[in-house]
Order: C-alpha cells, then structure tokens, then sequence
C-alpha cells in the first residue's frame, strides 16, 4: 500500500525526467542507513546473491518504475505492473519447483482486468518506451520476489539487514549508470525533497524490510499478489489529492482485484488427498 503511494509523489513532488536519480536517492541513503544500524556484512555466497537481489529489487525495478509512472499517464503504468502475480506464478514452477496453478494464473488475470479498470481512462496513452518499462519492471521484480523466497535468509541475519545489502548494492549499480544516462542531477527544491525523503527512508527503507519479512513467511505467490494493492492505493490518492474521479467501471474493477487479492490467500485444495502448505521454496 505504501509503495502506491509511489505514483503521485513522483508525478506532483518529483523533478521530471531523471526517473534513474530518483531511484539511485530511494535506494543507496537507505541502504548506508541499514548497514549501519545492523552492522551485518554479508558472508560467503551472499556477496554475489545480495548483489544479484539487489539488481533485480532495486537497481532494474526502480529506474523500470520510474520510467513508466512518467511515460504512461491515467495509470497504465500500474495496470502493466500487475501482471506481475501471474509471472511469478510461472517462475514459481521453473525455480522453485511448484505446480503450475491454474486457479492462481485464472484470478491473477482477474486481478490485471481489476485494475486496469480502475486506473485507465478512455483515453490513457500508451508509449512504447513507458510499456516496455511497465513489463520489464514487472518481470525484474518477479524474477527477485522469486529468487528471494529460493535463497531464504541467512541464519541470524535480520529481515532489516538484507534489506541494507539489497538498497546498497542496487543503488551502487545505479551511482555510475546515473551519470552516465542522465548527467548531472537535477535542481531539488523543498517538494523535491520531501517526496525524496518519503521514498527513501518510508517507500525504501522501512517497506522493503517488510516486504522481505513477508516473502520469508508466505508463499511466494501469495505475496506477489499483493501488490495490487499498490495500484489500488495509486488510484484512490488520485481521486482524494488529484480530483480524479471514481464511477461505477472504477468500482467494479476494486472489486474484482480486490477478490483477486483475497482469492490469492486461500490455500490450494489437492485432489485425492489433504494438501499440504502449498508456495515455500
């Protein structure tokens, strides 16, 4: 919920264009920040997997993000991000082994047609470059939600501290390719600032520990599916801060992903048996 909020800071606080430096600002304070309060290095193998999460969380889905809430106006940007459910509904079947559900695929296309009834207009525009962004941001995270629930935590290592290694090495990967992309950063005035701060130390630091905390404790596609919420918040602010309005199409496509999020919950049932807990790695 927090992370839709994400669309309307960006669009009324934000500078625009410089989608990559506002991801590099969400990531690395946030990260130096966790790494000093845990004080937990990574050891070993997590050298390479913190660096891998964090490119594919981070350094790849926050640029994709911010790309597509500037490009794809009337919320298609979201729309695009929610068909995320469904991909990690198929990698959950290549990397971790799982049934392919067809229950799960059927109510995350559900939830696609939710939102794009509650966030697109008659008249939203479709650029290439933010659709591409759209779909690869949702894949990126997919294929790091996944890989997450794979590789588990190390022993010992709080959920704030993969949290810190996943911030750092996402936003290093950014540092360079931010001043390579987009030059010098922009001019950051007191809106700036503040929208800034929000996504970093609330939208990044505080919400990504509980996103892993949660990958940790459910199923993985359990938890994929509930990032419809984050469209669903978009829309609502849209509709409290930007005078846009919800008629009865919007409130039909809340319920329908709204029942797609808690169809998503419910265990599978087995046939010929009693199922066990369906979605760890």
């Amino acid at each position: 919920m927090v992370w839709g909020t994400t669309y309307v800071v960006t669009t009324e606080l934000l500078p625009p264009g410089h989608p990559m430096f506002a991801s590099l600002l969400r990531a690395l304070p946030a990260g130096l920040i966790a790494l000093a309060v845990t004080r937990t290095l990574p050891r070993g193998s997590w050298w390479g997997r913190a660096a891998v999460l964090g490119v594919l969380n981070i350094g790849l889905f926050l640029p994709l993000l911010f790309t597509a809430a500037e490009r794809l106006p009337g919320g298609a940007a979201a729309t695009l991000g929610a068909v995320q459910p469904m991909i990690v509904a198929l990698l959950a079947v290549l990397v971790l082994r799982q049934r392919l559900s067809g229950r799960r695929l059927g109510w995350g296309l559900v939830g696609v047609v939710g939102v794009g009834l509650v966030v697109i207009g008659p008249s939203a525009a479709l650029d290439a470059v933010g659709v591409a962004a759209g779909l690869g941001g949702a894949a990126t995270m997919a294929l790091g939600v996944t890989l997450t629930k794979r590789w588990g935590r190390p022993e010992g290592v709080s959920p704030l501290a993969l949290t810190g290694w996943q911030l750092t090495a996402g936003g290093l990967f950014l540092l360079p390719a931010t001043f390579l992309f987009e030059g010098a950063p922009p001019a950051v005035d007191g809106r700036a600032a503040l929208g800034y701060l929000w996504l970093g130390l609330v939208g990044g630091l505080l919400t990504y520990a509980l996103w892993f905390q949660g990958i940790g404790s459910l199923p993985v596609t359990n938890v994929a599916v509930l990032g419809l919420l984050s469209p669903l918040v978009a829309a609502v602010l849209g509709a409290l801060l930007l005078d846009q309005t919800l008629g009865p199409v919007q409130l039909l496509g809340f319920a329908l992903a709204l029942a797609s999020i808690v169809a998503g919950q419910l265990p599978e049932r087995r046939a010929g048996g009693r199922g066990r807990a369906g979605g760890r790695g």
